[in-house]
């Protein structure tokens, strides 16, 4: 942060964690020393520079249902006490916080700088900006002020939580403005660039729709492919989600466009046939079954219904879900990783060569059996069980089975 010597200024990082500069003098900015009744008293009343804050809010948060004998001498206390920490860390000798009416305001005697005030004016000044140059700049400035959640380690305080909420509308609002115009613009490359800064910031939101579609537009088709792959994987493995529908639209539309060169058919079809290494006989099961990214998983799936069509085929979709030692599906943790790693090499050596499965959440897995029947599901289901479970292993495998029935059209997987 800059600082001007004729008038310094109090910097406020609201966004991510809370922090204090003065002079290029951090006041505080660790974590734990934003969880102390200083760093929640200068949060309200820095925050609230125009309107105040109110005795009976400042009183809630600061000592939130403690039993207080003497609620506003306590107030004072803590009040005294910043102003000696403000002073000692070299701020002017001025009332720094004020107290009209039974309403607590910050003076106006020393300036500040607050990020998320910085970023709200920006983005009122977009929204009113008519020249359309002047509004995306303006835009893209109140999204880079945007560096993380309002306050973000506070969840669980309500003024805290409902302050984030808005302001994640804010930075939303400020994104759709900004990537339009870029759109309008076919500025693919800002677009990119503030694509992958959107995700950072506000993660797991489907903001790599943006990256992806300006690679789409800059028909960078490899790496809009490649990107699309580490997006897919990112959302299995924190949320256990499926690609959104926007993501699938724009691989749809890259696909068609992907031309190769002219090649003789026999090179072609070396570049199709699946890679694999030749391995030494070990004693060890290799793994046999296709394992395959959620999206091809998906086109196989259809394949496989329009194939139904012409013969008679018997097809069964599987789920398998780790569980703990209750049968409930495990949720997060190390221990599911492992076992979850555990379960896919288990299924890839007990189902077929012809046989396709995929990650589907965390601890999940869908498998497509073709031309088997329920029974020889059965007897797959106990030679992944016997590939899974080691010595007095407590936690084990669900297993849900479904029939693909053969539909005029097919139905979305």
């Amino acid at each position: 942060m800059e600082n001007n010597e004729e008038s310094p200024i109090l910097y406020v990082q609201m966004f991510g964690n809370f922090s204090l500069t003065w002079n290029g003098k951090s006041l505080l900015g660790t974590t734990k020393s934003s969880e102390t009744q200083f760093a929640y008293l200068m949060q309200q009343v820095l925050h609230n520079r125009e309107n105040g804050v109110s005795r009976e809010q400042l009183g809630q948060i600061l000592f939130e249902d403690r039993d207080v004998s003497d609620l506003n001498h306590a107030m004072r206390t803590v009040i005294y006490n910043a102003k000696k920490k403000l002073k000692a860390a070299g701020l002017p000798d001025v009332n720094y916080i004020e107290q009209r009416k039974g309403v607590y305001f910050w003076t106006k005697e020393i300036p500040v700088h607050e990020d998320a005030a910085e970023m709200e004016r920006l983005w009122r000044e977009a929204e009113a900006a008519e020249d359309p140059g002047q509004k995306l700049e303006l835009y893209l400035e109140a999204c880079h002020s945007y560096t993380g959640e309002f306050l973000g380690f506070q969840s669980s305080s309500i003024w805290a939580a409902r302050e984030s909420r808005r302001y994640r509308k804010i930075f939303c609002a400020c994104m759709e403005g900004a990537v339009c115009l870029l759109r309008e613009q076919e500025d693919y490359f800002r677009m990119e660039k503030i694509g992958l800064y959107a995700a950072k910031v506000h993660p797991l939101a489907d903001w790599e729709t943006v990256t992806m579609e300006a690679l789409v537009g800059m028909e960078k088709d490899e790496e809009a492919v490649r990107f699309y792959d580490d997006t897919v994987e990112l959302y299995l493995q924190e949320q256990g989600l499926r690609p959104s529908d926007r993501l699938l639209e724009l691989l749809d539309r890259l696909g068609t466009r992907i031309e190769h060169q002219y090649e003789v058919l026999d090179l072609i079809q070396m570049q199709l046939t699946e890679e694999g290494e030749e391995k030494e006989d070990t004693g060890e099961p290799e793994v046999r079954g296709y394992l395959c990214s959620y999206p091809i998983f998906q086109g196989v799936y259809r394949m496989v219904e329009r194939m139904m069509e012409r013969g008679g085929q018997s097809v069964y979709l599987m789920l398998c879900t780790v569980v703990d030692s209750k049968g409930n599906p495990m949720k997060d943790g190390t221990v599911l990783a492992e076992l979850s790693e555990r379960l896919k090499e288990a299924i890839g050596q007990s189902i077929r060569r012809g046989d396709a499965f995929t990650r589907y959440g965390k601890g999940q897995y869908l498998v497509l059996l073709i031309n088997t029947t329920r029974e020889n599901c059965k007897i797959l289901q106990r030679r992944i069980n016997e590939h899974f479970v080691v010595r007095r292993q407590r936690t084990g495998v669900q297993y849900h089975v479904n029939s693909v029935a053969c539909t005029p059209h097919g139905e979305r997987l």
